[in-house]
This record gives C-alpha cells, structure tokens and sequence, in this order.
C-alpha cells in the first residue's frame, strides 16, 4: 500500500494524540519550562514525520523518522522526571509511557521498509 499523505502514517496518528493528552495534562502546570519542552517534544514527533514525508525522498524522511524517534525518546524521559516530581500519577505515566514505546516501535518498522 502506497502512502499518499502524512496523515495515513499510523506513527503520525498516534504522535498527534500523544501531543493532545500531554497538552491537556500539563495545561495547568505551573512550571513553565518543563511543560513547554515536553509539549514542544511530543509535537516534534508528528511534525518531524509529516516534514520528513513531504520532502518526497526516502532518505530524508528516513532521517526525520529518525529525529521523530528521538522526540519520542525526549518525551519518555521527560515523563519520568514528571512522575519524579509528582507533576502525572502512575496510571498517567504508564499510559504515556506506553504510547510513546509504541510509537517508536512504528517508527522503528516504518524505518526498516524504507
């Protein structure tokens, strides 16, 4: 199955819910420099994908799965100075955590196609 835009990627999907939970779960939060990074990581990951596809050539794309890759990495270690500093609970971070594996594990296959 050919891909004819971003927005059918599943890892671009997923990378987009991602940022609308962490967006809505720090909304409140206080500090200010940790909620812009993580809120700028999770949207780096769809973002850096959906570049990636519309430069047309696999290898730049391959690149910015990689930098996705990353972001997602990014937002992991964020969530557990989160969870350090009481500012998610457990069924939040688990959640998160989750969802994040996940979409590197997508990204990860979406990588190996190319």
């Amino acid at each position: 199955m050919k891909i004819e835009r971003f927005e059918d990627i599943i890892s671009w999907q997923k990378g987009t819910e991602l940022s609308v939970i962490v967006y809505d779960i720090f909304r409140n939060n206080r500090d200010y420099g940790f909620k812009d990074q993580i809120q700028r990581a999770a949207v780096s990951i769809s973002n850096n994908i959906a570049e990636g596809f519309e430069r047309r050539s696999n290898k730049e794309l391959t690149n910015f799965l990689y930098i996705a890759k990353g972001s997602a990495g990014e937002v992991r270690s964020m969530l557990n100075l989160a969870l350090k500093l009481n500012y998610i609970n457990q069924k939040q971070f688990d959640d998160l955590q989750n969802r994040c594996t996940e979409i590197g594990r997508l990204l990860s296959g979406f990588i190996k196609t190319l």
